[in-house]
């Protein structure tokens, strides 16, 4: 049986690395895939990443357990993100690295077998949802990385973006109504995958 995020987190406060060790090996996919999906550079997200391991250590010993280690470790690197995109003054870009799918960087879910014309259709369908994304705005864009790919809870979401749980609402609705409408408009939306079906 493995141990909880704050049975490793209290013992590395208490000094023992190999616990920090584990959580970065348990959390560095999410936290890799959420660094991705704003910034849309492989080598970018691999250094907010370390970034963000690296002052979650740091600042670990005042970490007071109000919130989940992940909920936490999520902000960090959100803010992470938020900052390396201002400096650098880039629009974010989400399409999956390189032979890599979108649906690998997820949590995994119930696996189904796939024809190669619903393989094709997904992938299409990932770019499109990819590039209505990057037109988002960045709160907007957050809330629903945290809630559709990380599986995050409203409450989760508002406490690490530190707005009222109705806000966390409304920018999930609001962001997804401009996704459903962008991906209609694009003739990919739910309508039309219905419509190529027998």
């Amino acid at each position: 049986m493995s141990d909880t995020d704050e049975e490793l987190v209290a013992r590395s406060i208490a000094g023992d690395t190999d616990s920090f060790n584990q959580l970065i090996l348990r959390w560095e996919r999410p936290i890799y895939a959420l660094a991705y999906r704003q910034t849309g550079r492989e080598e970018d997200a691999r250094d907010i990443v370390q970034d963000a391991f690296l002052r979650a250590f740091r600042a670990l010993p005042g970490f007071k357990g109000e919130a989940k280690f992940s909920s936490w470790l999520y902000r960090i690197t959100l803010n992470l993100c938020r900052d390396f995109l201002r400096r650098t003054r880039r629009a974010p870009f989400l399409p999956a690295p390189e032979g890599m799918d979108v649906t690998e960087l997820a949590p995994a879910g119930a696996a189904r077998e796939e024809t190669v014309e619903d393989v094709v259709s997904r992938k299409d369908l990932s770019r499109h949802v990819a590039r209505a994304m990057g037109r988002l705005p960045e709160e907007q864009r957050s809330a629903i990385l945290l809630k559709e790919y990380h599986g995050l809870t409203f409450q989760e979401i508002a406490e690490l973006q530190g707005v009222p749980l109705s806000t966390v609402k409304t920018r999930l609705y609001q962001g997804l109504t401009v996704l459903r409408r962008e991906l209609d408009r694009r003739g990919s939306g739910p309508a039309r995958a219905e419509g190529r079906r027998p």
